[in-house]
């Protein structure tokens, strides 16, 4: 499969902030088939809708250079760890995936998720960020469970929570209807921080937006806006700490 599984927007420099995108795409590589319903690709289930809006937006405005996902999350989820029975899923929301029923767990691996994550490695390694955005989206109600999630954001941490801290409260000043770790749990859901940040030390910010807030361009730039200037203050308390 000769597929680069990700892309990257601007030149971040020494000891700035960078962001990450997991689910910023809703792409098949060729020979890949899904099998799924018409009009699949478009819903949440294959991709985090909005958020390759927000990043581009955040790199491109906003001097918060990017490292993005080329390959939906239903191909293979590249915020699941290697072991994860979600990494490649062969359900989601309700939806059968039947293309992923006896896939090629290795071969997927090798060419989509190591270089993702290998990538990314070698990217804050060089950069050693003062803060790592980890941006995502969720649907504010799910077809499998149709319960109402209040949130406009949520933010996600597992065991080191000094940036999300940070992040809660300044969101809330501005009159953001923030999540602490909602509607998803950062101590269950947070592979590639636990590996590129937590691992590290490095300071970050796994921030879940609802979707529909992120659906049009006025609406990306809005957030990424909101984002980038909470994501400033968060490194000025953290270093005056």
């Amino acid at each position: 499969m000769n597929f680069t599984p990700f892309r990257q927007i601007g030149v971040p420099n020494r000891r700035g902030i960078v962001s990450v995108c997991d689910h910023a795409s809703n792409t098949v590589p060729e020979g890949i088939k899904l099998g799924v319903p018409e009009g699949a690709m478009e819903k949440h289930i294959a991709w985090d809708i909005g958020t390759a809006g927000v990043v581009e937006r955040m790199a491109r405005r906003h001097h918060i250079p990017a490292h993005l996902a080329d390959v939906s999350r239903l191909v293979i989820d590249l915020h699941r760890e290697e072991e994860s029975k979600g990494l490649i899923p062969t359900t989601s929301d309700g939806i059968l995936i039947p293309g992923n029923i006896g896939a090629d767990r290795e071969g997927r691996l090798e060419a989509l998720y190591r270089p993702y994550h290998d990538a990314l490695a070698a990217w804050l390694d060089e950069r050693d960020p003062t803060l790592i955005l980890s941006i995502h989206s969720f649907t504010p109600c799910l077809e499998s469970d149709p319960c109402e999630r209040p949130w406009e954001i949520g933010l996600l941490y597992n065991e080191d929570d000094r940036a999300a801290r940070h992040a809660i409260r300044l969101f809330e000043e501005m009159g953001v209807t923030v999540g602490d770790n909602e509607p998803y749990s950062g101590k269950q859901l947070n592979a590639t921080m636990n590996r590129h940040a937590e691992a590290h030390g490095r300071p970050y910010c796994a921030i879940e937006i609802r979707n529909d807030l992120i659906s049009t361009e006025a609406g990306q730039a809005r957030y990424a806006a909101m984002i980038a200037d909470v994501a400033g203050r968060v490194v000025i308390a953290l270093e005056s700490a």
